[in-house]
């Protein structure tokens, strides 16, 4: 019996010990001082976070949510489901949303594009409402549709229970900062979408609306791309803030500050630590020491490999001259060979650590000779 319950505590312990270090995932330090619930800085190419706070703590997301809903409005845009001149009649669902507006009345016309600018600049509720019902068919089909998609991007921590953000009916609305740069990094994937999050003023109805952005650091911070703010009484002030400087893209995420100012305030508190610390490098692929590949018994002797691709790097700053190349090829392979078929690689080392490696393919299929062209290599090679 003594034995059995040592056995059962020495699991249990185990147990403990592996689901405590796979929770505990270290992320770095907040680096400067911030007035927020909770914040994180992150890499948008690489998803790598910079420094945070508290990032996995749930928090109200405000119009911080509209985030996920021109998420879902582009992917529509992008696999042809709704185009950006269609016009949209609004609803009396729509019509009837509070806080930040464009007064839609029902059965008011207006275009996709010009929605998506209210929705982006403005952070109209009754706007991103019309959208939704446009995209999923009613506003509670586009919610079921932002969670499952928050599901697939792995925003884990992440309920959203309306559209636009409003948390005056709902507790059970929520997100992190972890999470909110998650979807602010899909979102930028859709370069459309800088076209209107960087808008700092604009008009609808001809003139007769006035738009100004809610983010400020639109106007005032070089190379801001955008991209939301969320503000409510449970939520505080919150932004999603995105910049770039020289290929770097960097997203600032400030969850509940005290006011308005403290959330610009540690957004460009961040966004300035990370411009003056990283680089991003594009990984050029240097084909000169690539050598061509012979093919044996193909129609074709020998095979050029290609590289089709090129990615960004983060790095610190002064890093960039100890990148090297070097080529992984074998000397020969067998016919056939397939259009797109990996032959090799190219890898990219740091200071000696592999942090990157490119495919280097087959452009086309090579074929297998028969046996008389096998007998007539063979005889020629002889001669």
């Amino acid at each position: 019996m003594r034995k059995t319950i040592s056995v059962l505590m020495v699991s249990l312990i185990i147990t403990l010990l592996l689901s405590f270090g796979a929770s505990a995932e270290a992320v770095p330090e907040m680096q400067v001082e911030i007035n927020a619930k909770s914040a994180c800085l992150m890499d948008a190419d690489s998803a790598e976070i910079l420094m945070a706070k508290n990032i996995d703590d749930r928090v109200y997301p405000a119009s911080v949510t509209k985030i996920m809903s021109l998420l879902l409005i582009c992917e529509a845009l992008d696999e042809g489901k709704i185009m950006l001149d269609s016009i949209v009649t609004v609803s009396e669902n729509a019509s009837e949303k509070g806080g930040s507006q464009i007064w839609l009345k029902q059965n008011e016309q207006m275009s996709v594009g010009d929605l998506i600018k209210a929705t982006a600049v403005a952070s109209a509720n009754d706007a991103c409402t019309a959208l939704g019902e446009l995209v999923a068919g009613s506003d509670e089909a586009f919610v079921s549709l932002m969670n499952k998609r928050a599901r697939e991007l792995g925003m884990t921590n992440t309920h959203f229970e309306n559209c636009t953000g409003l948390d005056d009916t709902t507790d059970n609305h929520y997100t992190t900062a972890r999470d909110v740069a998650l979807m602010s990094r899909e979102l930028l994937k859709h370069k459309r979408i800088l076209s209107y999050t960087t808008i700092w003023t604009d008009t609808l109805r001809g003139g007769k609306t006035e738009l100004t952005n809610t983010n400020k650091l639109v106007r005032f911070y070089q190379g801001a791309t955008g991209l939301k703010t969320g503000t409510t009484s449970k939520a505080g002030c919150c932004v999603s803030a995105t910049a770039e400087r020289d290929g770097l893209r960097l997203i600032a995420v400030v969850m509940g500050s005290d006011n308005s100012n403290d959330r610009f305030t540690a957004a460009r508190k961040m966004l300035d630590w990370g411009f003056a610390n990283y680089s991003s490098v594009l990984l050029k692929p240097d084909m000169s020491n690539v050598t061509g590949v012979k093919v044996i018994n193909g129609f074709e002797e020998k095979l050029n490999p290609v590289c089709v691709e090129e990615k960004r790097f983060l790095i610190k700053k002064g890093e960039q001259g100890d990148i090297q190349q070097s080529i992984e090829l074998p000397v020969d392979l067998a016919a056939p060979v397939e259009k797109g078929q990996i032959i090799g690689y190219i890898v990219f080392n740091l200071n000696g650590e592999e942090v990157e490696r490119y495919k280097l393919i087959s452009e086309k299929r090579i074929d297998e000779i028969g046996i008389i062209e096998k007998y007539r290599r063979i005889i020629k090679n002889i001669l």
